[in-house]
């Protein structure tokens, strides 16, 4: 069955809303909302965010889906400087020696899209209830947030700096964005100094990555501790190669009231696969039944 979808605008930001065709404004149950959001070059509307969205759907009301204590909402939007908010295409580009498709600036304009995303999914936490359910029909009771490559990657720093955020579903992403390009730079003889590497830029990922927080905790200073995490990427990813997300979601500590799943698909490189999808389907259909 199609989900179906409404789009709002929020505080000029166009946020695409897919619910179940059984989940009506009459209905009692408490609502789990689950961000899912694209990759580089992509947008909200790109066919595999709408298929992937449909199977959460699936896995989550179909026939084997048993008893659901809550409903589901899923909340797709665009990433800064990409769909509706495009401004400058280049600066989607990683480092070339094609100067058409050379961005000097990769490291930084990746960077800031991932940590800008994540604010605006907490902007969305706290102002999507409003212009969604503006006469209080239905309550929001918890969050998650998923995503593909680029917004495999914001979904780590999103989980890593909103408490609200109790799921996550990061897509051939990776936790540790050091790890990630600085292979990318020196596979592009690119130095990891300015100006592709500004001081401030690097001062502001050692204090904040989701690599330099305290991941391995057993306490609450561990900002996943508590979190149901699926971790979901390709053993032949050429572009976000899972050995720089191995060390992190190898040590990654989510105590005993979270859960971590780890897959790492065989013959998979940088793509969001049917079984990815599937695994997906399955971890969120897990959330709605607590």
């Amino acid at each position: 069955m199609q989900p179906t979808k409404q789009t709002l605008p929020i505080g000029g930001l166009l946020v695409d809303v897919y619910s179940h065709p059984t989940s009506t404004s009459s209905s009692t149950n408490p609502i789990h909302a689950l961000f899912f959001l694209h990759g580089r070059f992509d947008s909200a509307q790109d066919q595999y965010i709408v298929d992937t969205i449909k199977v959460i759907f699936d896995e989550s009301y179909g026939s084997g889906a048993g008893e659901r204590k809550k409903d589901l909402i899923v909340i797709a939007f665009d990433h800064r400087n990409h769909g509706t908010r495009l401004v400058n295409q280049q600066r989607n580009f990683a480092w070339s020696k094609e100067p058409a498709e050379n961005n000097d600036q990769h490291a930084v304009d990746m960077y800031t899209i991932q940590t800008g995303t994540a604010q605006d999914v907490s902007f969305l936490i706290d102002h999507l209830p409003s212009s969604l359910y503006p006469s209080g029909e239905r309550t929001i009771v918890e969050w998650g947030m998923g995503g593909v490559s680029l917004g495999g990657h914001s979904t780590w720093i999103a989980l890593s700096r909103e408490p609200r955020l109790t799921l996550g579903i990061p897509i051939i992403g990776c936790p540790d964005y050091m790890k990630l390009i600085s292979r990318r730079a020196q596979s592009s003889d690119i130095p990891l100094s300015p100006p592709y590497f500004p001081t401030s830029f690097m001062t502001y990922v050692e204090r904040h990555d989701p690599a330099q927080l305290a991941y391995r905790a057993k306490d609450a200073s561990n900002p996943f501790f508590g979190k149901k995490v699926l971790v979901l990427s390709g053993k032949e990813d050429k572009l976000v190669p899972w050995v720089a997300s191995a060390e992190f979601v190898e040590g990654l500590e989510v105590g005993e009231g979270g859960v971590k799943r780890v897959v790492v698909e065989e013959g998979a490189g940088h793509e969001c696969t049917s079984g990815m999808r599937r695994e997906a389907g399955l971890f969120v259909r897990e959330w709605l039944r607590l």
